[in-house]
């Protein structure tokens, strides 16, 4: 399960709301600690102030957003602890997932994933590049054939947005990345769960180092600039 295929039974229009902000938490264009302001909102997004209410609720919900004294809904911001539990969370639940697959998935499903991998090495890195990386990670969950994990990661995705852009934005990460999907799938393709279990933890370990150094290297600047 995706973010997209989350139900949100508002109506069309907080729907739509919901899910802009969504992305705009996913590419930064709303940082943490950024006020969320109704009418602003409203203008902004050419809807009501009723669905933008809504919205903000739901992703008060979700753990998005909180509210701060004298300032109102804001987007929420992470800790280093934080960062790191989540990704030791989404370190346990996809490298489980990736064990999973490698007896549940069926060989469509895998021919699926190297196919997507290879889209992902030709999108190089950008904006493209992350929405096919989350569509890989997206799809090798549903090969798991697990629901109930399928909803602990939908959660946790969710909290994973607060961090902002994607790390496949930077650097050489993409190509990296591709590499080590290619690990992965050697391990699922051989049905060896273990080995896959292994090669995806070591993927999102790997993307783990890249986002704590991003942090620390923002929170030097901040800290300069102060």
């Amino acid at each position: 399960m995706t973010i997209q295929d989350d139900p949100y039974q508002t109506g069309p229009q907080g729907n739509s709301a919901y899910q802009h902000l969504l992305d705009e938490i996913r590419d930064g264009t709303l940082q943490p600690g950024e006020r969320l302001r109704e009418i602003e909102l409203s203008e902004r997004l050419g809807v009501s102030r009723t669905p933008v209410r809504e919205a903000i609720r739901q992703l008060e919900s979700d753990g998005l957003v909180t509210h701060v004294p004298r300032q109102g809904a804001t987007v929420r911001s992470l800790d280093y602890a934080e960062v790191m539990e989540l990704y030791e969370m989404r370190a346990v639940l996809e490298g489980t997932a990736a064990r999973l697959a490698a007896c549940a998935a069926s060989d469509v499903e895998l021919d699926e994933l190297c196919v997507l991998n290879d889209r992902l090495a030709e999108a190089g890195t950008g904006s493209e590049a992350a929405r096919i990386n989350r569509i890989f990670h997206a799809t090798l969950l549903d090969a798991a054939k697990n629901r109930f994990l399928s909803k602990s990661m939908l959660s946790l995705q969710k909290a994973l947005l607060i961090l902002g852009p994607s790390q496949l934005l930077e650097g050489d990460r993409a190509e990296t990345a591709v590499a080590e999907h290619k690990r992965v799938m050697a391990a699922l393709k051989a049905r060896d769960g273990a080995a896959a279990e292994k090669e995806m933890r070591a993927h999102i370990q790997a993307a783990q180092r890249m986002r704590i150094r991003a942090l620390q290297e923002r929170n030097r600047t901040t800290d300069e600039n102060h």
